[in-house]
């Protein structure tokens, strides 16, 4: 082995910038935006102010996540950050919590859980490709299973 080769640590995530999060952020309210408005009574620029606090909360708590010496999970400040600027006694909480209203959380949610399940790494890439075809039947199996099992629990209990 030469000394000009470096190996990397296959395990190591590569970490994101704030631009990066702040961008991917932003794509995800434009399309939580089109979603609560056509899911809601709420009107365009009601849902987009909501969409804008909900941003900075986020903005704030990332921030927090990269400059305060202990180390939180980014979803530990975030919701710190949350939980504390909707605190009656916390200074213009009533204005927030009025532009955030107008955000159907349940819109909001599947853009996330969209991205959820789409964020692949590239370990499981790897794997994919050893494994082939037949994990892809594997997939189409188990999801036609849980699906299939899911509406007949439904179909009896409910």
């Amino acid at each position: 082995m030469s000394d000009t080769q470096t190996f990397e640590d296959p395990t190591a995530e590569a970490k994101l910038g704030l631009g990066i999060h702040a961008a991917a952020m932003a794509v995800v309210c434009v399309v939580v935006l089109v979603g609560n408005t056509v899911a809601t009574d709420n009107t365009l620029s009601q849902g987009f102010l909501g969409l804008i606090v909900l941003w900075a909360l986020c903005m704030i708590g990332l921030v927090l996540t990269k400059v305060v010496p202990f180390k939180l999970p980014s979803v530990a400040w975030i919701s710190l950050v949350g939980i504390l600027a909707t605190l009656p006694w916390t200074p213009g909480s009533a204005w927030i919590l009025d532009k955030v209203q107008h955000v159907n959380f349940l819109t909001l949610a599947t853009p996330c859980l969209a991205y959820a399940g789409l964020a692949i790494a590239k370990r499981e890439i790897d794997i994919a490709k050893e494994s082939g075809w037949k994990i892809a039947v594997v997939a189409v199996l188990v999801m036609t299973g849980t699906y299939v099992g899911s509406a007949v629990v439904a179909e009896l209990f409910l």
